[in-house]
């Protein structure tokens, strides 16, 4: 038994800046293995920068290539499913897999591809994020260049060319779990402030909206890397992350220091809530849910201990979207409890959401 490997899917029309995103993420992956899957339509051009970026020429479909960092990359034309496959069946398997669609389509056939039989042991869904570009929608276009997102559109013969791209835009804002609004340092903080708000009436309940400069998003908040959960309980005296100082009474003293460390700037905390055994998974699942629409959290992971089940239940969230799944015993000489870490913008009310979860 295993964890699971997450996998990201990252959406967005062509110029929303998806490619700055995630090359940002491989480029401070902080050692873990980042697989991306780049789903190459039409125009190659757009999405090879990232390759030339890690430095590699000649990147074929199909191919696997390793980056100079430990993550992988690889492109497929149609066929997710051997790429994930071939991924997952390499000797180091990635830490976490990272999609990239043009948002011409839906990706809901791409999350369902996650349930086939040999993939679904191993790979988990992890969320979809929507990047949006920010300026573009300001001014009522749903891309900076909207003639370009046609023509890669008239150049895929896989999709249907009678949708409007609003509508296509809705369809994303639809199936997101996250969205970045990218390029927000061009808008200005009043005007990025009310797109926010505006795109927070249009997506689901628990949808986190956050604002981007430059594609630069935490790989904590976006992809969960290093939030502390995946580490197993049993050695956790020995990797205490110095920002959980869940053992300490006086969090204050530590807290903007520790963000500091964590994060680089102060914009998103973390902390961990415990909590003994629960009895009843989905209960609990709709529970967790609840506390992330009422509390705008962006992530939640950890594992929970389930009253008469030796194995160990996994809990991951990004926005509205949980999964759990039993992951592993518990061990001998591990405390059969419920631990979950919790991220989101800073000034989360940590006691009320404590509260909640422990109830």
């Amino acid at each position: 038994m295993a964890q699971k490997i997450p996998a990201t899917v990252v959406t967005g029309f062509l110029g929303a800046g998806k490619t700055t995103l995630i090359r940002h993420l491989v480029e401070n992956a902080n050692g873990k293995r980042i697989a991306l899957i780049i789903n190459e339509f039409g125009d190659l051009g757009v999405d090879g920068e990232i390759l030339k970026g890690c430095g590699i020429e000649g990147c074929k479909d199909e191919d696997v290539v390793e980056l100079s960092n430990g993550c992988i990359c690889c492109t497929v034309a149609e066929d997710f499913l051997p790429a994930i496959q071939k991924l997952i069946d390499r000797g180091e398997a990635p830490d976490h897999i990272v999609i990239e669609t043009s948002g011409l389509a839906l990706p809901q056939p791409l999350v369902r591809a996650f349930n086939w039989p040999d993939i679904r042991t191993r790979v988990t869904v992890d969320g979809v994020v929507a990047v949006v570009d920010g300026p573009a929608l300001s001014e009522g276009r749903f891309a900076a260049n909207e003639a370009a997102v046609d023509a890669q559109r008239e150049a895929d013969d896989t999709i249907d060319h009678e949708t409007p791209l609003s509508e296509l835009f809705e369809d994303q804002l639809a199936c997101a779990d996250m969205v970045v609004v990218n390029k927000a340092d061009l808008l200005g903080s009043a005007a990025a402030g009310m797109l926010t708000e505006k795109l927070r009436g249009e997506v689901r309940k628990g949808v986190s909206v956050l604002h981007s400069e430059m594609g630069v998003v935490d790989s904590a908040v976006l992809l969960g890397l290093g939030m502390g959960a995946e580490e197993d309980m049993a050695g956790r005296h020995e990797v205490h992350h110095h920002h959980h100082h869940d053992d300490d009474d006086d969090h204050d003293d530590h807290d903007d220091h520790d963000h500091e460390h964590a994060h680089g700037h102060d914009e998103f905390e973390s902390f961990v809530v415990t909590r003994p055994e629960i009895a009843d998974p989905a209960a609990f699942a709709e529970q967790v849910a609840e506390v992330i629409r009422t509390h705008d959290i962006l992530r939640l992971k950890g594992f929970a201990a389930v009253s008469g089940k030796p194995m160990r239940l996994t809990v991951q969230a990004v926005g509205p979207r949980i999964d759990s799944y039993f992951d592993r015993p518990f061990a001998a000489e591990e405390t059969r409890e419920t631990r979950l870490v919790v991220i989101g913008q800073a000034g989360l009310d940590r006691l009320a959401i404590e509260k909640a979860l422990a109830a």
